[in-house]
């Protein structure tokens, strides 16, 4: 099995009509942390840090409707408990949709730990963890979110289900968001390993981004992409198979299997068969 997560996942997109490429200066603004960012490489690589009063973080200019995010990222080595990084989907307001990537750091020698969770208009509470079965520190790896009309597929797979009450993100563009900061309270054991602050700063950083989505446009409150490219998308036979794989072996939490937290039944689409 590959340790790139876009690989466990094997999605083609179609012909979508906007592509972005990897130049950092281009496509991205920094929103906060200004001088611990940093572009390098002539805008191929970007770099965060994070010390004890402040992380960073960076934004796409541009907002979206559906497509696929492809991001390399290099996480934060050695004894990285207390941080998180971040590497998202996002629209704005309260009632906001959001498709998450948070890598939660941890002591020397134990795994990270990928939180994923999907919100729509505002609500989340659809989380689910995994143990990263490479070491995510020592070389950059390829993270690949997939949002179409009919499903989310960020390691894990969310049907769009609408129809039977289930909300889904549909309607609101989303921008493309990275952060590091500093989340000691919760983010190792509980918040029991604190971060450990002689080892600051600690950096992560980020290459290769390719985006194949459609631009959303505010004047017109339309995208730029074809409607074909935004209904045909999802997993092949092997694609299931591999996320099953990473389900069986590495998944430490599952709302859905969370019976204390839903005592009165898990939510409807943890009782479909289409929802892995």
């Amino acid at each position: 099995m590959s340790a790139s997560l876009s690989l466990a996942i094997l999605v083609l997109l179609g012909h979508l009509m906007a592509t972005s490429e990897a130049n950092f200066n281009q496509h991205f603004d920094v929103t906060w942390g200004h001088h611990r960012s940093q572009i390098k490489d002539g805008g191929q690589l970007l770099t965060l840090s994070l010390e004890k009063d402040s992380g960073a973080g960076f934004q796409f200019k541009n907002q979206y409707l559906f497509g696929r995010i492809d991001m390399q990222i290099k996480l934060v080595a050695g004894n990285s408990a207390g941080t998180v990084t971040t590497f998202y989907l996002s629209s704005q307001g309260s009632n906001h949709d959001e498709i998450d990537f948070e890598f939660l750091g941890n002591s020397s020698g134990n795994p990270y730990t990928l939180h994923t969770n999907v919100f729509s208009q505002g609500k989340g509470n659809r989380e689910q963890q995994f143990h990263l079965w490479f070491d995510p520190t020592t070389a950059f790896h390829t993270y690949t979110i997939l949002w179409n009309s009919q499903r989310i597929i960020p390691i894990r797979v969310f049907t769009n289900m609408k129809s039977q009450g289930v909300p889904f993100p549909s309607k609101q563009p989303m921008s493309i968001h990275s952060s590091l900061w500093n989340a000691d309270e919760w983010a190792t054991q509980g918040g029991r390993v604190k971060a450990d602050w002689t080892n600051a700063p600690f950096v992560a950083s980020y290459k290769n981004f390719k985006v194949e989505a459609c631009i959303w446009k505010p004047a017109s409150a339309s995208s730029t992409c074809s409607p074909g490219a935004r209904q045909t998308q999802g997993l092949d036979a092997a694609g299931r198979n591999r996320i099953r794989w990473v389900q069986s072996k590495y998944m430490i939490y599952n709302y859905c299997s969370d019976l204390k937290r839903f005592p009165q039944g898990v939510p409807y689409e943890c009782k479909q068969s289409r929802f892995l």
